[in-house]
Protein backbone atom coordinates (compact mmCIF):
# COMPACT_ATOMS: atom_id res chain seq x y z
CA UNK A 1 0.00 0.00 0.00
CA UNK A 2 2.56 2.50 1.12
CA UNK A 3 4.52 1.45 -2.09
CA UNK A 4 1.43 2.63 -4.33
CA UNK A 5 1.35 6.40 -2.08
CA UNK A 6 4.90 7.00 -2.57
CA UNK A 7 5.42 8.85 -5.63
CA UNK A 8 2.34 11.01 -4.05
CA UNK A 9 4.24 11.62 -1.04
CA UNK A 10 7.94 12.45 -2.63
CA UNK A 11 5.76 14.63 -5.24
CA UNK A 12 4.52 16.31 -2.07
CA UNK A 13 7.52 16.96 -0.22
CA UNK A 14 9.13 18.61 -3.20
CA UNK A 15 6.79 21.16 -3.82
CA UNK A 16 6.70 22.13 0.14
CA UNK A 17 10.38 21.98 0.37
CA UNK A 18 10.34 24.32 -3.16
CA UNK A 19 7.62 26.59 -0.87
CA UNK A 20 9.52 26.69 1.84
CA UNK A 21 13.03 27.66 0.21
CA UNK A 22 10.78 30.56 -1.73
CA UNK A 23 10.02 31.85 1.65
CA UNK A 24 13.29 31.52 3.01
CA UNK A 25 15.21 32.82 0.09
CA UNK A 26 12.69 35.88 -0.60
CA UNK A 27 13.73 36.70 3.24
CA UNK A 28 17.16 36.44 2.96
CA UNK A 29 18.26 37.52 -0.11
CA UNK A 30 14.86 39.76 -1.66
CA UNK A 31 16.84 41.36 -4.48
CA UNK A 32 16.97 37.52 -6.09
CA UNK A 33 13.62 37.04 -6.23
CA UNK A 34 12.66 40.85 -7.13
CA UNK A 35 12.15 39.58 -10.71
CA UNK A 36 9.58 37.27 -10.06
CA UNK A 37 7.35 39.40 -7.72
CA UNK A 38 4.72 41.23 -9.22
CA UNK A 39 5.72 44.96 -10.90
CA UNK A 40 3.87 47.66 -8.71
CA UNK A 41 1.39 49.84 -10.71
CA UNK A 42 3.03 52.80 -12.67
CA UNK A 43 1.89 56.08 -11.36
CA UNK A 44 -0.45 58.11 -13.77
CA UNK A 45 2.05 60.62 -14.97
CA UNK A 46 3.70 57.54 -16.33
CA UNK A 47 1.19 57.03 -18.71
CA UNK A 48 1.16 61.02 -20.05
CA UNK A 49 4.91 60.81 -20.09
CA UNK A 50 6.91 57.76 -19.93
CA UNK A 51 9.68 57.40 -18.30
CA UNK A 52 11.51 60.60 -20.48
CA UNK A 53 11.94 63.69 -18.77
CA UNK A 54 9.57 66.41 -19.87
CA UNK A 55 10.49 67.98 -23.15
CA UNK A 56 12.22 71.55 -23.03
CA UNK A 57 9.87 74.64 -23.02
CA UNK A 58 10.10 76.53 -26.30
CA UNK A 59 11.60 79.77 -26.69
CA UNK A 60 11.26 82.64 -29.22
CA UNK A 61 14.08 84.92 -30.30
CA UNK A 62 13.05 88.49 -30.04
CA UNK A 63 14.67 90.74 -32.30
CA UNK A 64 14.31 94.27 -31.36
CA UNK A 65 14.58 98.09 -32.65
CA UNK A 66 15.42 99.93 -29.81
CA UNK A 67 14.78 103.25 -31.57
CA UNK A 68 11.34 102.89 -30.95
CA UNK A 69 10.63 102.71 -27.46
CA UNK A 70 11.39 104.73 -24.52
CA UNK A 71 10.68 101.93 -21.55
CA UNK A 72 12.24 98.88 -23.32
CA UNK A 73 12.64 96.84 -20.04
CA UNK A 74 8.93 97.05 -19.46
CA UNK A 75 8.13 96.33 -22.94
CA UNK A 76 10.40 92.96 -22.24
CA UNK A 77 8.43 92.45 -19.38
CA UNK A 78 5.39 92.24 -20.81
CA UNK A 79 6.65 89.67 -23.85
CA UNK A 80 8.07 87.74 -21.34
CA UNK A 81 5.04 87.55 -19.55
CA UNK A 82 2.65 86.81 -22.56
CA UNK A 83 5.41 83.51 -23.50
CA UNK A 84 5.21 82.26 -20.19
CA UNK A 85 0.95 82.83 -19.72
CA UNK A 86 1.53 80.60 -23.66
CA UNK A 87 3.46 77.34 -22.02
CA UNK A 88 6.39 79.02 -23.60
CA UNK A 89 9.92 80.06 -21.64
CA UNK A 90 11.58 82.95 -21.13
CA UNK A 91 12.52 84.37 -24.54
CA UNK A 92 15.33 85.23 -26.35
CA UNK A 93 16.14 89.35 -26.43
CA UNK A 94 18.69 90.52 -29.57
CA UNK A 95 18.86 94.63 -30.23
CA UNK A 96 19.45 95.86 -33.79
CA UNK A 97 22.03 98.80 -34.37
CA UNK A 98 22.92 101.09 -36.94
CA UNK A 99 25.42 98.86 -38.39
CA UNK A 100 23.27 95.35 -38.48
CA UNK A 101 19.78 96.31 -38.49
CA UNK A 102 18.75 92.41 -37.78
CA UNK A 103 19.73 90.42 -40.67
CA UNK A 104 23.07 89.05 -38.18
CA UNK A 105 20.52 88.97 -35.02
CA UNK A 106 18.60 86.72 -36.41
CA UNK A 107 21.02 84.36 -37.88
CA UNK A 108 22.35 84.44 -34.11
CA UNK A 109 18.98 83.59 -32.63
CA UNK A 110 18.66 80.34 -35.12
CA UNK A 111 22.44 79.45 -34.20
CA UNK A 112 21.03 79.77 -30.59
CA UNK A 113 18.36 77.29 -31.15
CA UNK A 114 15.34 79.43 -30.93
CA UNK A 115 11.55 77.80 -32.44
CA UNK A 116 10.30 81.11 -33.48
CA UNK A 117 12.22 84.52 -34.17
CA UNK A 118 10.09 87.51 -33.87
CA UNK A 119 10.62 91.25 -34.93
CA UNK A 120 9.39 94.21 -32.87
CA UNK A 121 9.84 97.24 -35.10
CA UNK A 122 8.50 98.63 -38.31
CA UNK A 123 8.59 97.13 -41.95
CA UNK A 124 12.51 98.01 -41.94
CA UNK A 125 13.34 95.45 -39.46
CA UNK A 126 11.16 92.60 -40.32
CA UNK A 127 12.97 92.71 -43.96
CA UNK A 128 15.99 92.55 -42.38
CA UNK A 129 15.11 89.70 -40.09
CA UNK A 130 12.97 88.01 -42.99
CA UNK A 131 16.43 88.02 -45.10
CA UNK A 132 18.04 85.79 -42.81
CA UNK A 133 15.02 82.93 -42.61
CA UNK A 134 14.13 83.49 -46.57
CA UNK A 135 15.26 79.63 -47.68
CA UNK A 136 14.78 78.10 -44.18
CA UNK A 137 12.17 76.70 -42.32
CA UNK A 138 12.09 78.86 -39.14
CA UNK A 139 9.31 80.72 -38.84
CA UNK A 140 9.01 84.50 -38.70
CA UNK A 141 7.06 86.07 -36.31
CA UNK A 142 5.82 89.91 -36.64
CA UNK A 143 5.45 91.89 -33.69
CA UNK A 144 4.49 95.26 -35.18
CA UNK A 145 6.00 98.11 -33.49
CA UNK A 146 6.45 100.87 -36.76
CA UNK A 147 4.82 103.67 -38.57
CA UNK A 148 3.33 102.09 -41.27
CA UNK A 149 3.36 98.33 -40.64
CA UNK A 150 2.60 97.22 -43.99
CA UNK A 151 2.82 93.68 -43.81
CA UNK A 152 1.31 93.34 -40.69
CA UNK A 153 -1.42 94.60 -42.17
CA UNK A 154 -2.00 92.79 -45.12
CA UNK A 155 -1.57 89.65 -43.01
CA UNK A 156 -4.57 90.51 -40.84
CA UNK A 157 -2.04 90.75 -37.93
CA UNK A 158 -3.29 92.04 -34.38
CA UNK A 159 -1.19 95.49 -33.86
CA UNK A 160 -1.71 95.34 -29.86
CA UNK A 161 1.57 93.88 -28.65
CA UNK A 162 0.15 90.68 -26.21
CA UNK A 163 -2.18 90.08 -29.04
CA UNK A 164 0.82 89.67 -31.58
CA UNK A 165 2.72 87.97 -29.14
CA UNK A 166 -0.18 85.43 -28.84
CA UNK A 167 -0.40 84.57 -32.69
CA UNK A 168 3.65 84.46 -33.01
CA UNK A 169 3.51 81.27 -30.65
CA UNK A 170 -0.10 80.20 -31.09
CA UNK A 171 -0.58 80.93 -34.66
CA UNK A 172 -0.35 78.66 -37.88
CA UNK A 173 2.61 79.20 -40.61
CA UNK A 174 1.79 80.22 -43.87
CA UNK A 175 4.40 80.58 -46.91
CA UNK A 176 4.81 83.37 -48.80
CA UNK A 177 6.46 85.36 -51.36
CA UNK A 178 9.36 87.56 -51.48
CA UNK A 179 10.52 89.85 -54.13
CA UNK A 180 14.49 89.93 -54.78
CA UNK A 181 15.35 93.14 -55.83
CA UNK A 182 18.81 93.98 -57.95
CA UNK A 183 19.82 97.35 -58.50
CA UNK A 184 22.94 98.59 -59.87
CA UNK A 185 24.21 102.38 -61.79
CA UNK A 186 25.49 102.20 -65.27
CA UNK A 187 28.64 104.19 -66.34
CA UNK A 188 26.33 106.15 -69.49
CA UNK A 189 22.68 106.12 -67.78
CA UNK A 190 21.39 105.00 -71.22
CA UNK A 191 18.32 102.89 -70.90
CA UNK A 192 17.13 99.76 -73.14
CA UNK A 193 19.62 98.51 -75.76
CA UNK A 194 22.32 100.92 -75.61
CA UNK A 195 23.07 101.19 -71.86
CA UNK A 196 26.49 99.39 -70.78
CA UNK A 197 26.65 96.83 -68.00
CA UNK A 198 25.69 97.66 -64.40
CA UNK A 199 28.40 98.32 -62.36
CA UNK A 200 28.74 97.05 -58.81
CA UNK A 201 25.18 95.19 -58.83
CA UNK A 202 23.16 95.14 -55.39
CA UNK A 203 20.81 92.55 -54.57
CA UNK A 204 18.08 93.11 -51.54
CA UNK A 205 14.90 91.29 -50.68
CA UNK A 206 11.50 93.25 -50.07
CA UNK A 207 8.30 91.83 -48.47
CA UNK A 208 5.71 94.83 -49.31
CA UNK A 209 6.95 97.31 -51.88
CA UNK A 210 10.06 98.92 -53.65
CA UNK A 211 9.98 101.69 -55.45
CA UNK A 212 12.04 104.45 -57.57
CA UNK A 213 11.27 107.92 -58.33
CA UNK A 214 8.50 109.72 -56.04
CA UNK A 215 7.74 107.02 -53.42
CA UNK A 216 11.18 107.09 -52.59
CA UNK A 217 11.45 110.77 -52.32
CA UNK A 218 8.65 110.84 -49.76
CA UNK A 219 10.14 107.93 -48.08
CA UNK A 220 13.22 110.22 -47.92
CA UNK A 221 11.94 113.30 -47.47
CA UNK A 222 9.23 112.64 -44.62
CA UNK A 223 10.50 114.08 -40.99
CA UNK A 224 11.25 111.49 -38.90
CA UNK A 225 9.95 113.50 -35.70
CA UNK A 226 6.78 114.09 -37.16
CA UNK A 227 6.30 110.48 -37.64
CA UNK A 228 7.32 109.92 -34.11
CA UNK A 229 4.28 112.13 -33.34
CA UNK A 230 1.62 111.86 -35.56
CA UNK A 231 2.59 108.21 -36.75
CA UNK A 232 1.80 107.43 -41.03
CA UNK A 233 -0.12 111.25 -41.92
CA UNK A 234 3.96 112.45 -42.10
CA UNK A 235 3.68 110.65 -44.71
CA UNK A 236 0.80 112.46 -46.68
CA UNK A 237 3.20 115.61 -45.69
CA UNK A 238 6.05 114.97 -47.31
CA UNK A 239 4.39 113.40 -50.14
CA UNK A 240 2.37 117.18 -50.69
CA UNK A 241 5.84 118.52 -51.41
CA UNK A 242 7.03 116.06 -53.61
CA UNK A 243 3.95 115.68 -56.34
CA UNK A 244 5.43 118.08 -58.70
CA UNK A 245 9.12 115.83 -58.54
CA UNK A 246 10.92 115.42 -61.76
CA UNK A 247 10.26 113.37 -65.10
CA UNK A 248 12.18 110.80 -65.94
CA UNK A 249 12.54 108.31 -68.71
CA UNK A 250 12.14 104.66 -67.95
CA UNK A 251 12.61 101.47 -70.22
CA UNK A 252 10.27 98.56 -68.91
CA UNK A 253 10.22 95.21 -69.97
CA UNK A 254 7.73 93.03 -68.25
CA UNK A 255 8.68 88.96 -68.31
CA UNK A 256 9.13 87.32 -72.02
CA UNK A 257 6.83 90.99 -73.34
CA UNK A 258 8.26 93.37 -75.74
CA UNK A 259 9.98 96.13 -73.93
CA UNK A 260 8.54 99.54 -73.89
CA UNK A 261 9.44 103.53 -72.70
CA UNK A 262 7.97 106.33 -71.51
CA UNK A 263 7.84 109.18 -69.01
CA UNK A 264 7.43 108.35 -65.78
CA UNK A 265 7.48 109.39 -61.76
CA UNK A 266 7.64 106.95 -59.95
CA UNK A 267 7.49 102.73 -60.66
CA UNK A 268 6.15 100.53 -57.49
CA UNK A 269 6.85 97.21 -57.25
CA UNK A 270 4.36 95.15 -54.82
CA UNK A 271 4.28 91.86 -53.19
CA UNK A 272 1.22 93.32 -51.32
CA UNK A 273 -1.02 95.85 -51.94
CA UNK A 274 -2.41 97.60 -49.04
CA UNK A 275 -1.25 100.99 -48.09
CA UNK A 276 -2.00 103.00 -45.22
CA UNK A 277 -4.93 104.56 -43.96
CA UNK A 278 -7.16 101.69 -45.67
CA UNK A 279 -5.71 102.82 -49.50
CA UNK A 280 -4.52 99.97 -51.87
CA UNK A 281 -2.30 100.74 -54.03
CA UNK A 282 -2.58 96.68 -55.66
CA UNK A 283 -6.15 95.81 -55.89
CA UNK A 284 -5.28 92.00 -57.07
CA UNK A 285 -1.78 91.83 -55.12
CA UNK A 286 -1.43 88.85 -52.87
CA UNK A 287 1.50 87.78 -50.71
CA UNK A 288 1.09 84.12 -52.04
CA UNK A 289 0.20 84.46 -55.41
CA UNK A 290 3.33 83.77 -56.72
CA UNK A 291 3.83 86.97 -58.38
CA UNK A 292 4.52 90.72 -58.45
CA UNK A 293 2.32 93.66 -59.48
CA UNK A 294 3.32 96.42 -60.51
CA UNK A 295 2.16 100.23 -61.15
CA UNK A 296 3.54 102.93 -63.44
CA UNK A 297 2.70 106.35 -62.43
CA UNK A 298 3.51 109.28 -64.55
CA UNK A 299 0.58 112.48 -63.71
CA UNK A 300 1.33 115.74 -65.42
CA UNK A 301 1.74 118.39 -63.00
CA UNK A 302 -0.56 118.39 -59.77
CA UNK A 303 -4.02 118.48 -61.52
CA UNK A 304 -2.72 115.23 -63.17
CA UNK A 305 -2.36 113.27 -59.59
CA UNK A 306 -6.35 113.80 -59.09
CA UNK A 307 -7.30 110.68 -61.67
CA UNK A 308 -4.52 108.55 -59.93
CA UNK A 309 -5.89 109.20 -56.42
CA UNK A 310 -9.07 108.56 -57.83
CA UNK A 311 -8.24 105.26 -58.97
CA UNK A 312 -6.17 104.29 -56.07
CA UNK A 313 -8.95 105.35 -53.39
CA UNK A 314 -11.84 103.21 -55.57
CA UNK A 315 -8.96 100.50 -56.01
CA UNK A 316 -9.36 100.22 -59.95
CA UNK A 317 -6.85 98.48 -61.87
CA UNK A 318 -7.09 100.23 -65.36
CA UNK A 319 -8.94 102.78 -67.10
CA UNK A 320 -6.88 105.70 -67.00
CA UNK A 321 -3.31 106.57 -69.48
CA UNK A 322 -1.25 107.82 -66.39
CA UNK A 323 -1.33 105.02 -64.06
CA UNK A 324 -0.44 101.08 -65.62
CA UNK A 325 -0.92 98.32 -63.58
CA UNK A 326 1.15 94.96 -64.46
CA UNK A 327 1.03 91.53 -62.60
CA UNK A 328 4.48 89.45 -63.34
CA UNK A 329 7.05 86.97 -62.55
CA UNK A 330 9.83 89.72 -63.04
CA UNK A 331 10.30 93.12 -64.27
CA UNK A 332 13.36 95.37 -65.25
CA UNK A 333 13.52 99.03 -65.04
CA UNK A 334 16.06 101.29 -66.43
CA UNK A 335 16.05 105.30 -66.17
CA UNK A 336 17.77 107.83 -68.21
CA UNK A 337 19.54 109.01 -64.76
CA UNK A 338 20.03 107.73 -61.47
CA UNK A 339 17.02 108.15 -59.54
CA UNK A 340 16.34 107.22 -55.78
CA UNK A 341 15.28 103.52 -54.63
CA UNK A 342 13.13 102.38 -51.53
CA UNK A 343 12.70 99.11 -50.35
CA UNK A 344 10.13 98.28 -47.71
CA UNK A 345 9.95 102.30 -46.74
CA UNK A 346 13.62 102.49 -46.56
CA UNK A 347 15.80 104.62 -49.47
CA UNK A 348 19.19 102.46 -50.23
CA UNK A 349 20.21 104.42 -52.54
CA UNK A 350 19.91 105.72 -56.09
CA UNK A 351 20.51 103.52 -59.47
CA UNK A 352 19.56 103.20 -63.26
CA UNK A 353 18.34 100.42 -63.24
CA UNK A 354 16.22 97.66 -61.09
CA UNK A 355 14.94 94.49 -62.12
CA UNK A 356 12.71 92.25 -59.53
CA UNK A 357 11.97 88.97 -59.16
CA UNK A 358 9.16 87.06 -57.44
CA UNK A 359 10.31 83.74 -55.10
CA UNK A 360 7.76 81.92 -54.33
CA UNK A 361 6.52 80.74 -51.21
CA UNK A 362 10.08 81.06 -49.63
CA UNK A 363 9.78 82.58 -46.22
CA UNK A 364 7.24 81.05 -43.73
CA UNK A 365 5.16 83.60 -41.42
CA UNK A 366 3.36 83.12 -38.46
CA UNK A 367 -0.23 84.63 -39.22
CA UNK A 368 -3.30 83.95 -37.44
CA UNK A 369 -5.44 80.30 -36.92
Amino acid sequence: MLKDYLPWIVAGVVVLALVIGGVVLTRVAPEATATLRRRPRPPRDHFRSGDESPAPLKRAGIVINPTKFTDLPAVRERITATCLANGWGEPHFYETTVEDPGQGQAAQAVRDGVDIVCTLGGDGTVRNVATALVGTETALGILPAGTGNLLARNLDLPVALEAAVAVALTGRNRRIDVGELVLGVTASGETGEDADEPVDPETHYFLVMSGVGMDAQIMAGTNENLKAKVGWPAYMVSGAKHLVSPEFRIAVKVDDELEFRRRARMVVIGNCGRLLGGLVLMPNARVDDGQLDAVIASPRGVVGWVPVATRVATRQRKGHPTLDHKACKEIRVRTDRPVPVQIDGDVIGEATEVSATVRPGCLTVRVSQ
